[in-house]
């Protein structure tokens, strides 16, 4: 069964077991605005948590994307490089960045459910 989480990053994790995909919320694309360009990591790269996975520029700003927990880059999304605009089109779907196999032991304790990342974006 999957489950969803959040990061203060303003990252969402889509946890399946082992893996999470992982991506921005749709509050992260609005502050950014149209996002032009996205660099994404090799398949296979090893991260631990807070590592910077992927950098994103939009027309407002640059950042990062961090690992919100450690792991190994098992897929990335190549559509990205073409259509950055997913990102802002689709955050919560077509817009993902990276697929990560957790390391053992993964510590989901600090991510928010939705109801707290509600919460913690009310403000």
């Amino acid at each position: 069964m999957s489950e969803m989480k959040f990061t203060k990053d303003h990252e969402w994790l889509l946890i399946n077991g082992s893996q999470a995909t992982v991506g921005i919320t749709e509050f992260a694309q609005e502050q950014l605005g149209d996002v032009v360009f996205v660099e994404l990591p090799e398949v296979g790269s090893e991260y631990d948590q807070g590592d910077e996975v992927a950098v994103i520029e939009s027309v407002k700003a640059a950042g990062e994307i961090v690992a919100p927990l450690a792991g190994t880059v098992v897929d990335v999304n190549e559509e990205l490089a073409d259509n950055p605009e997913l990102v802002n089109e689709s955050p919560l779907q077509d817009g993902w960045f990276v697929k990560i196999q957790l390391k053992d032991g993964a510590d989901l304790s600090e991510l928010m459910t939705e109801e707290q990342y509600k919460e913690f974006t009310a403000d």
